[in-house]
């Protein structure tokens, strides 16, 4: 997770020098962003999730899907004590919540601490967490997780057989975490990673033996390879061009190569491709084609000065400088979008509030969904205290939403201030899914339907709808 202090946020902005592709996205920002207004479109099951060209996150049995879930992580146990942390109580209670989708951290050097030899106890310990996500319904994202390369550097992810600096130095920041990113010895690492050709071969068997042992487990829904890759500046370079040659020379091939070994073993399951968190600067990646045809693009939506702890700033426009960007590649190549971490660190600040809700607004406007840092229980960005109660504002993630619409979606909005959510799509044919699903966050929700449909309830928190095929389908549900 990209979490900056002040120091990180000056190294950045003072190595992002502006580029004629930034210029380029602000220039868009300003013509393209949408008002903000009482009632919202929310990502949506259409033929596209985005408005503009982006289409939609679909199941397999073509209904398209709305994610909302939470990051689950325990970086600080390994070996035999490995993803201790993570309990049954995390899965059931961000159900409860109705949240439907986990992104859940996994380490290479957890999983291959010698060259060649993967550890059954750790897959045994990550298939534990997915029986608990089948039994409450989560889906989720598998993420290869990386923070500093790995434990060469006092961090996880790449094990440190695999890492390789050519004996370049290391200084550890330990207030300032980010900028070890910048260390000659980290950046070292990461070309190594990208073009030695034994490295390359370790790093995607690793994925290999992933989705071989889970890609017929009912909660997986695909793979990030590689958490929020980075790599080496060359002289002469300021960060937003270093950053898009990286992702486009290094980063794309990485993602062909994995995607190929899932592929042999799992036909199903998408990918998960991020860009650099560079990203969050406003700066489009440089990603190219991943060959592929189950991609997500799963970008992060990080802002430096709220991760070093400070507030909002609205008239700075970062969301829609963000928004402009980030929506250029799905654009492009035409796959969908899922955020797959965000969230200020101090969400007491004045102006969170209305952060949370043009937050939601933007990535209602051009995703299928997201996951936020962190579901625990304690500060800082845990999603709940100790009590399980909503930390400030975190309430706001809570909405009405279609996780799967069987059909065409006509419309798909909440309006957070009356409380009531409205659906309308067109049910799929007669070879279709009949069977609409609605996740509904705690409370008293009524759920009616007009148009040859039935609604069924099981209990406070789903809602199914049951089409006549082809029938148009309005759907409300009303707070209280």
């Amino acid at each position: 997770m990209l979490r900056t202090t002040l120091a990180a946020t000056v190294v950045v902005a003072s190595l992002l020098a502006p580029t004629a592709a930034m210029a380029e996205t602000a220039a868009m920002a300003e013509t393209g962003a949408r008002a903000e207004t009482g009632a919202r479109a929310e990502a949506g099951a259409r033929a596209e999730a985005g408005g503009d060209g982006i289409p939609a996150l679909t199941d397999s049995r073509g209904r398209v899907l709305t994610l909302r879930g939470w990051n689950l992580a325990d970086k600080s146990h390994s070996g035999d004590t490995a993803l201790s942390a993570i309990t049954e109580k995390y899965l059931r209670d961000m159900r409860a919540k109705g949240y439907n989708t986990a992104r859940l951290l996994v380490f290479w050097d957890d999983l291959e601490p010698r060259p060649g030899q993967y550890s059954t106890s750790y897959l045994r310990k990550i298939e534990r967490i997915l029986d608990w996500a089948a039994k409450y319904d989560v889906k989720v994202i598998l993420d290869a997780h990386q923070d500093i390369f790995g434990p060469a550097f006092g961090s996880r992810g790449v094990p440190a057989w695999a890492t390789r600096t050519d004996g370049l130095p290391f200084t550890p920041h330990p207030d300032d975490w980010f900028s070890e990113y910048f260390e000659p010895a980290v950046q070292r690492a990461f070309t190594h990673l990208y073009e030695d050709e034994d490295l390359q071969r370790a790093q995607a068997r690793m994925w290999r033996v992933l989705a071989d042992r889970f890609e017929d487990h009912p909660a997986v829904l695909g793979y990030d390879p590689i958490n929020e890759p980075m790599g080496e500046m060359r002289e002469g370079e300021d960060l937003a061009t270093a950053a898009r040659r990286i992702e486009r020379d290094q980063i794309t091939p990485m993602y062909n190569r994995i995607a190929d070994q899932i592929r042999s073993v799992d036909k199903d399951g998408w990918i998960f491709v991020e860009p650099t968190p560079i990203v969050g600067e406003g700066v489009p990646t440089g990603l190219g084609r991943i060959d592929d045809p189950k991609v997500v693009y799963a970008p992060h939506f990080y802002n430096g000065a709220m991760e070093a702890g400070g507030d909002y700033d609205p008239s700075a426009r970062w969301i829609e400088n963000y928004e402009a960007a980030v929506t250029l590649y799905p654009k492009e190549y035409k796959v969908p979008v899922i955020v797959g971490e965000w969230g200020p660190l101090n969400n007491s600040r004045p102006n969170m509030n209305r952060f949370y809700r043009e937050a939601m607004a933007s990535l209602g406007r051009y995703s299928s969904g997201w996951t936020g840092w962190e579901w625990c229980y304690g500060a800082g960005y845990c999603a709940v205290d100790a009590t399980g109660a909503f930390r400030p504002n975190k309430e706001l993630t809570a909405e009405p939403y279609a996780e799967a619409v069987a059909g065409t979606v006509r419309s798909s909005v909440y309006d957070p201030a009356a409380g009531v959510y409205r659906l309308s799509y067109d049910a799929a044919g007669r070879r279709g899914s009949r069977v609409t699903e609605l996740s509904l966050p705690p409370g008293d929700w009524r759920v009616t339907a007009r148009g040859a449909a039935l609604v069924l309830r099981k209990d406070r928190g789903r809602a199914w709808i049951l089409a006549a095929p082809g029938a148009r389908v309005t759907v409300t549900v009303t707070r209280g």
